[in-house]
């Protein structure tokens, strides 16, 4: 794991330019073939669609989220996002940001309400998924990064409006919530594939 960065750390400062998005990208190590094609899969799409960061990028666009860890590294946090109505890990759309870690800090933040949270600044997960059509909104990608999220000893979360709760889940305690596979690949990445995904 390298260094865990903080709300304010200079190295999370906003970078209005997909150059950033790239970087991590040229710089993550897939683990499979899987990853691997996630991986060039979102680099075409940053070479063909210079507005990427933002959502009115309709073919689709970059996002962020974190899976939060608490401090003993034995729970993570998850959201059972209002809208779409399955538990998942917090994060969300860059809006013009190409700082990708900061962003799944600052989502993490916001749907949490944890102070404190820092944020491992290399993705551990590519993930490009559909989202369904919803009113005017047509359906489009989301080119998700996902990153490992440190919440601070005694932490207590406050759902915001986007969840209906949040939990804390142990790796051996996801059985009945018919999680995306995605979460599960997740949840084993940070707990181990012994320990999480049983089902």
């Amino acid at each position: 794991m390298s260094a865990l960065l903080a709300a304010g750390d200079p190295r999370l400062a906003r970078r209005e330019d997909l150059g950033a998005v790239r970087e991590l990208l040229l710089a993550f190590e897939p683990r499979d073939e899987h990853q691997a094609g996630e991986r060039a899969r979102m680099l075409v799409f940053a070479a063909e669609h210079p507005d990427a960061l933002l959502r009115t990028c309709l073919a689709g666009h970059f996002t962020a989220s974190g899976l939060v860890l608490d401090a003993r590294g034995e729970h993570a946090l998850l959201t059972h996002h209002r809208k779409l109505g399955r538990w998942l890990q917090l994060g969300g759309h860059a809006d013009g940001d190409g700082n990708l870690a900061a962003v799944a800090l600052r989502e993490a933040t916001e749907e949490s309400g944890i102070a404190g949270l820092r944020v491992d600044p290399r993705p551990v997960d590519l993930d490009v998924h559909a989202i369904p059509a919803r009113g005017a909104e047509p359906e489009h990608l989301h080119l998700d990064l996902r990153f490992q999220v440190h919440a601070p000893p005694g932490a207590r979360e406050v759902a915001s409006d986007e969840s209906h709760a949040l939990a804390w889940f142990a790796p051996g305690g996801l059985s009945g919530l018919e999680l995306d596979d995605s979460v599960l690949r997740l949840f084993r990445l940070a707990f181990g594939a012994g320990r999480a995904g049983a089902r």
